[in-house]
């Protein structure tokens, strides 16, 4: 049976043998084409945002380990850089944000939220 049927049949809530597997991975860490992916895009805030980039970034694990499945890349922290909050991602660091106090949670900008994440 190919990747794609026993993908769908499993979410159709079907038993399969062998089930698909899907795991969770830090391709940044060590994969060169995820690299040079988020090298063109210009920053990874721009990889997450960019459709074209995420779709790339997305259909890699499959090319190189022939997995059954993928799930759209993204990055959790999306979610509080729509809402406002001022992000970076620091070379050697990692990801960076301005703590954010309870007092503050009323001025998150919610607004144009699902545009931003769209």
């Amino acid at each position: 049976m190919d990747s794609r049927r026993t993908v769908l049949r499993v979410l159709r809530g079907e038993t399969v043998f062998p089930p698909p597997i899907w795991m969770m991975r830090q391709a940044g860490r060590y994969l060169p084409e995820y690299r040079a992916t988020r090298e063109r895009a210009g920053g990874f805030l721009d990889l997450c945002y960019n459709p074209d980039f995420a779709i790339e970034v997305t259909l890699q694990p499959i090319r190189r380990f022939g997995f059954d499945a993928s799930i759209l890349f993204s990055d959790i922290l999306v979610v509080p850089h729509a809402l406002g909050r001022d992000l970076r991602f620091e070379e050697g660091r990692g990801p960076v944000m301005t703590p954010i106090g309870a007092d503050e949670i009323g001025k998150l900008d919610g607004r144009p939220f699902h545009e931003r994440l769209s």
